[in-house]
């Protein structure tokens, strides 16, 4: 199998997931990544042992009419790129898994006949799985396609996939929790400015639980710094990272997230049953990161910030309520589990053999 795209932890970790399950269930089964080679797919691809190709595409959709037709010229190269890599590979399936890179390597596969499908993760699919949608064989989203953006009859609610070993992982980390009160901050991969901020200043409003919580935040490479010397200097007890990779560890020991509304975040959560504070991304295409968390929110499952009204009193009231009413806690990590899939990744597995099945193994 072929699996393509990435970029973000977002795109790169249900294709994670996916990989896992489709080799656990046959030991003689490969996996070939193909992405742009940013550093957190190097990163995260090295990590898990995977294999992994780069094509030179970039993204057209925001940006300025110079980066524009920058990448318009890429396109013909990148196809190339994808069409050799797809003669080489000879996959049975290729699966798109949102990001650049997955446009052209599956646009390639579907002319030459490859069994095709994408996995979107989000309520609000992004423009390049809008397109693809009508050219691949099978479709998987995490939501139901409630605007019928996607042709109807290609279309499984699956979920959105988690890695196979996050469950048990957090499961373990659980035993290891700190007496403290644990709150895990993070915003994304690539950390997130504002929360990083706003958290930092909402500290000065904890004093009164400094000796009661403890922290755990992954910042972001360029807010690093700034935030480890901020909990420091503050005295509170916390684990300051740019960049988790075990992201279960962190979860298990948590109490209570403050989080983006990313779909692999949400699918987390709910897959793990863990009480969050959401703040969407507000530039998020489409407003997606809000739906996402509003669908939470409506279930009683998450409460929610939005960027707008974002202080480090609304962030301070949250956690001071929260940590008083364990009670509430509990209410929001036990409706959240009830809404995740844990299965999602088999689901999909179970779905590309039968794809695969249906529409001829091309690359045998």
């Amino acid at each position: 199998m072929i699996i393509a795209g990435g970029g973000t932890g977002g795109h790169l970790f249900p294709g994670v997931a996916i990989a896992e399950t489709f080799l656990k269930r046959d030991p003689t089964n490969d996996v070939l990544f193909v992405g742009t080679g940013r550093p957190l797919e190097r990163r995260v691809l090295d990590g898990y042992g995977f294999a992994y190709r780069t094509i030179q595409v970039e993204g057209i959709k925001g940006r300025g009419w110079m980066k524009v037709l920058k990448a318009l010229t890429k396109i013909p190269l990148s196809l190339a790129q994808s069409m050799a890599i797809l003669r080489s590979y000879r996959p049975q399936v290729v699966l798109g898994v949102g990001g650049y890179a997955a446009g052209p390597v599956l646009l390639t596969a579907s002319f030459l006949g490859f069994p095709t499908a994408i996995a979107e993760q989000n309520t609000l699919p992004g423009v390049t799985n809008r397109i693809l949608g009508r050219f691949v064989d099978r479709i998987f989203v995490s939501f139901p396609d409630e605007r019928l953006v996607f042709p109807k009859r290609k279309v499984t609610v699956t979920g959105n996939p988690v890695r196979s070993n996050l469950v048990e992982q957090a499961k373990l980390a659980e035993k290891e929790r700190s007496e403290r009160f644990t709150i895990f901050v993070f915003g994304g991969s690539q950390g997130a400015h504002i929360i990083n901020t706003t958290m930092v200043e909402t500290l000065d409003l904890l004093e009164d639980l400094k000796d009661a919580v403890f922290f755990i935040h992954q910042t972001g490479e360029a807010d690093y710094a700034y935030v480890a010397e901020a909990y420091e200097k503050r005295s509170f007890a916390a684990e300051v990272k740019p960049f988790i990779v075990e992201m279960a560890e962190a979860y298990g020991r948590a109490d209570l997230l403050v989080c983006r509304a990313g779909a692999t975040t949400v699918a987390e959560i709910t897959a793990l049953g863990k009480a969050a504070i959401f703040v969407p991304f507000a530039q998020a295409v489409g407003d997606h990161q809000t739906m996402n968390a509003r669908l939470l929110v409506e279930a009683g499952a998450a409460e929610m910030i939005q960027e707008r009204d974002l202080s480090p009193k609304a962030l301070a009231d949250a956690i001071f309520r929260l940590y008083r009413d364990r009670e509430a806690i509990s209410r929001l990590a036990s409706r959240a589990k009830a809404l995740g899939n844990p299965q999602a990744a088999d689901d999909i597995v179970d779905a590309l053999y039968e794809l695969m099945a249906s529409k001829g193994k091309r690359g045998s």
